[in-house]
């Protein structure tokens, strides 16, 4: 429960700007593939820094990373609020970057604290708690916005990350006691990418994990950004986001399926259902209401593989090598938000939006063929 908590209020962090973002940048941008461009060239430059997490970690231990995360989201949040396009670019850099420090930090904790033979209940009751800050926190960062004011949510990202941060600091977790403090240099993040990828279990867990958050990203993203062009207005934007996002709350109910189930049938129905719905909201969109319905179809599907969670690495990982893959096991959001956007910006330039659905359809229905390769003994 208390890693859970933890989890829950750094999402809570992370989704108050979830759909004040998109909705500016296309007021910046001009159009969704300006949009596409934006995400795909942040989420570069934040997957090449996040690489030096783990050196940072090596060098001066997690607290202190957790802490330089917290500074560099608040900095972020205060950039927000200049205009200009390059000032925005940096901002958003910045937050990602901050909470690509939580991420790692917090799962070596996890790693620590949680048995193997837990993980199986720990991931629901995560997810599950991290559902809760999406539920709240899109909806109120747009709300926040029109009705009090254009700095209300960026001010609120500062008092809430603070008290994240106050509250990581008063539950004073321990590092395992195997870890020492740094007498060499750090090792070279280069080197962990081909120790990762050599190994079969670990890339599966990848590969699925980029294809899940990139279906959320895609979301999260496009979702706003098709209420505001279709008429229906920023507020309808953020109540779709928080609305879908109270499926994770039926995130436990999954996992309790996937245990008496089968981890491998639960991603197979999770991935192929997403992808057949997702293709239903592209011929959909025409009518606005009915795509909103259809999109709130499709994320209740999408959200029973997040009765996974992250079992597939977790299970996977050699105790020896956690801080090194953890590392690269998290820039599956960073990849998330890289080469989709890029293959919408790159759609959006000759077709409609509906096509970043068609796309996202397909994608996850190829993804469902590789769940086959899920070890049955999940």
């Amino acid at each position: 429960m208390t890693f859970a908590s933890l989890f829950g209020l750094q999402a809570f962090c992370r989704t108050i700007l979830l759909t004040v973002i998109p909705v500016e940048a296309l007021a910046r941008m001009g159009d969704a593939q300006g949009v596409s461009l934006f995400y795909f060239g942040v989420s570069i430059a934040s997957m090449s820094c996040s690489l030096l997490i783990p050196s940072l970690i090596h060098l001066i231990r997690r607290r202190r990373v957790i802490a330089l995360g917290t500074i560099a989201t608040s900095v972020a949040a205060v950039l927000f609020q200049h205009e200009g396009v390059v000032t925005y670019c940096i901002a958003m850099w910045l937050m990602v970057l901050g909470f690509i420090a939580w991420d790692i930090a917090l799962n070596l904790y996890v790693l620590d604290h949680i048995p193997r033979r837990e993980v199986n209940r720990f991931e629901p009751l995560r997810v599950m708690f991290a559902g809760a800050g999406f539920v709240v926190g899109p909806y109120l960062g747009v709300l926040l916005r029109t009705e009090v004011g254009y700095s209300a949510p960026f001010i609120l990202l500062v008092v809430a990350v603070t008290v994240l941060y106050v509250t990581f600091t008063w539950l004073r977790l321990s590092e395992h006691p195997a870890i020492q403090a740094a007498k060499r240099p750090p090792p070279n993040p280069l080197r962990f990418f081909p120790r990762y990828f050599r190994q079969p279990r670990l890339r599966l867990a990848y590969v699925l994990a980029v294809g899940r958050s990139g279906w959320w990203s895609m979301f999260f993203v496009y979702a706003p950004i098709y209420c505001v062009e279709s008429g229906l207005g920023e507020q309808i934007g953020g109540a779709l986001v928080s609305g879908v996002s109270m499926a994770m709350l039926l995130v436990p109910l999954w996992g309790a399926m996937g245990r008496w189930w089968g981890i491998r049938r639960l991603l197979l129905l999770g991935y192929a259902g997403s992808g057949i719905a997702s293709l239903c909201v592209a011929f959909a969109m025409e009518s606005p209401w009915l795509g909103v319905s259809v999109l709130v179809i499709a994320a209740l599907i999408t959200s029973v593989i997040d009765g996974a969670g992250n079992l597939l690495f977790l299970r996977a990982v050699r105790p020896h090598q956690r801080s090194e893959m953890t590392s690269v096991f998290v820039t599956f959001r960073d990849a998330a938000q890289t080469a989709p956007p890029g293959v919408f910006a790159a759609l959006l330039h000759v077709f409609a939006l509906p096509a970043v659905f068609v796309a996202g359809g397909l994608a996850m229905l190829g993804l469902a063929a590789l769940t086959r390769h899920v070890p049955k003994r999940y």
